[in-house]
Parts: C-alpha cells; structure tokens; sequence
C-alpha cells in the first residue's frame, strides 16, 4: 500500500431522487470521513443502493450534489485511483479471465500491470487468475470484485455487501482488511444487511430510512440512544435482594430464571450494596442491546415492506408474505431492494 498524501471525503449535500411520484432518496446530506469505517444501514427500500449508484455517477440526482474531494466523480481523472467501488461482483465480463478483466480496468485508468497480479494474490485469487470468471463461485467472484475495488490503490473504497458469498475465513480476511485501509488514513463506506458483523467492523453509523437520513452517529451512541440498558442480577437469595433494591429505591423486575433486572443504576452501586448486606450473587452483569436491536428499534417506522404471517406448519392462520406499499407501486424500480 502507498502512502496517503491527501485527506478523501465523500460529502452529500441535499441529495434527492425520485421516480415519478416516488421518492427514493430525500434530501441526504452527511459526510463520510478518513481514519474510520463508515457503515451505511436501513431496510430494504430504503434508498441505500441508490444513494451509492448517485455517488458514482451511474445514477443521476433529481436535486443536491456528491462530491468526492471536493469533486463530482465524472470530473476525476483516472477515478479507480481515487476511489475504488464493489456495487455488484456480478458486474465482471464472464467470458474473461480474471487477470483480463482486472487488466482492462487497470489499462482504463494507466494503472500498471503489476498492480493486477498485486491484488489478485492480496484477495487469494492468484491460483485462478488465468480462469474465466464465469465458472467462479460466489465468493471468488465477490473476491474478485474486491479485487476491482483495490486495482488504483484508492484512499476511498465503497463496498456493497462485502461478505455476501464468503466462507469464514474470508469474512474475516475482508474485516481485517477494512479496518487496516481505515487504520492507514483511508476512508471506508460500506454497506450491509448483516448487523452482526456491521457491529464487529463498523465505527461509525449513517442510518437511513424511506430515503431520508435518520442517524448520522457513531456506533457506541447509536447503541446507547436507541437501546435499553440494564444490569442482571441473580441470588439464590432472590426474595431479600428484591426487597433491598425496593427499600433503596431501585424497581427491579423480574425476567425469569430467578433473575433480576435493574434499569438506570450503576452496576457497582448494585454491587456494593448486596456486598454491605452480605447477599450471595450468582450474576452480576450488564446488559446492552445490540446493534440488530437498536436499529430494529430506531427504524421501526420507516420500514416499507413488512412480511405478514409467521406459521409455516399450517397451524393457524398464515396469509404471508404481504407486503406494504405505501410510497408507490411495487414495481418501481426503487423497490427491488436497497
């Protein structure tokens, strides 16, 4: 990797697009920075394939503006230097080979040869490279893709679910590689429907919902704002710890298992106090939701499509899926996805 020269930022100012009657992105504006990992989540429908697609020119805004250092991606000169994309690993020419495809993309940009068997051993394709892409599986061609994304050596990279089709070890191998581009000064968007590895790659949220921004924050708040906290206690004097936190002041409810839960108080008061009485503690945790919680919560009314019906045996009543469409027809072409 070369060294870093210059400070990237993707800035989005007022950015609109509609179909017809149909709103699918509504006035965004927020800016992704260097240094960290910038994740980019809503529902389905959303808006977020869009906003991406308008990023790098493939789409134009009805209204406002994206700028990548401070210009529109169709004025870049050479632009898989500046800023390296996956949208769809799909996108390769089946019929080459992966080293052609990578070597058409590098001659587009006077990106040196040597660059693509450099990226092609950096995501483990080397092995294959003289293989049409066709035959590849989904990982390898997503592996591929990442592939593309790197060729110009950018300081900004946008990925559109990274992992989808990877094996363990290259969800971690794509995870690493992510927050040591970030650690280098690079700047990092990349979207996903996986909260779990969002939550484990992520260091700062852009949340949107039905085209409009809901959250620009970063993970640990977007946690805290949009999420209970609370501590868990367990005794197997379970009755006299109620009633010390009752005599304190301190609502404890219970939630099974001979468990305890406090809201809004500190665990080392809670642990101090069963001390000074000398209550026996079997648990003593704190408990926080989340991502997959917090964000279920934060867009819970700005989800478009929701499934109705969840008894697959046939044991009951099942009308499932329903989908509910109140922005515009379901065959509008922002409706196929994010």
């Amino acid at each position: 990797m070369r060294a870093l020269t210059l400070v990237r930022m993707i800035e989005l100012e007022g950015l609109t697009k509609r179909y017809g009657p149909k709103t699918a992105v509504d006035h965004l504006s927020f800016q992704v920075r260097p240094g960290v990992i910038t994740g980019f989540l809503g529902p389905n429908g959303a808006g977020k394939s869009t906003t991406m697609r308008m990023m790098l020119d493939l789409d134009n805004p009805t209204s406002g503006t994206v700028r990548i250092d401070g210009r529109h991606y169709r004025d870049l000169d050479e632009p898989l230097k500046y800023i390296g994309a996956l949208l769809d690993a799909k996108a390769m020419n089946g019929g080459r080979s992966a080293y052609n495809n990578l070597l058409c993309l590098a001659q587009s940009n006077r990106i040196p040869e040597r660059r693509v068997g450099e990226v092609l051993d950096l995501v483990g394709l080397t092995p294959v490279a003289r293989k049409k892409s066709k035959g590849f599986s989904l990982g390898m061609g997503q592996r591929l893709g990442i592939a593309s994304a790197l060729l110009g050596d950018p300081e900004i990279l946008m990925f559109d679910e990274p992992v989808n089709g990877l094996d363990p070890e290259g969800i971690h191998w794509i995870r690493n590689l992510m927050k040591a581009l970030a650690a280098e000064g690079r700047t990092i968007f990349v979207s996903s429907h996986l909260m779990s590895e969002m939550a484990l790659t992520a260091d700062h949220l852009i949340v949107i919902g039905q085209g409009k921004l809901l959250a620009d924050t970063s993970m640990a708040d977007f946690i805290q704002q949009n999420s209970r906290s609370y501590v868990r206690l367990r005794s197997p004097q379970q009755e006299r710890l109620r009633d010390l936190l009752h005599a304190n002041g301190f609502i404890a409810v219970e939630a099974g298992n001979g468990t305890l839960e406090v809201d809004g108080v500190a665990i080392e008061k809670l642990g101090e106090l069963a001390a000074e009485h000398g209550l026996v503690l079997h648990e003593l945790s704190s408990q926080r939701a989340s991502l997959e919680e917090a964000f279920m919560q934060m867009t819970a009314g700005a989800v478009e499509y929701h499934a109705h019906g969840t008894d697959v045996h046939g044991a009951g009543p099942a009308p499932g899926p329903q989908w509910s469409t109140p922005s515009g027809p379901a065959s509008d072409p922002t409706s196929q996805g994010a």
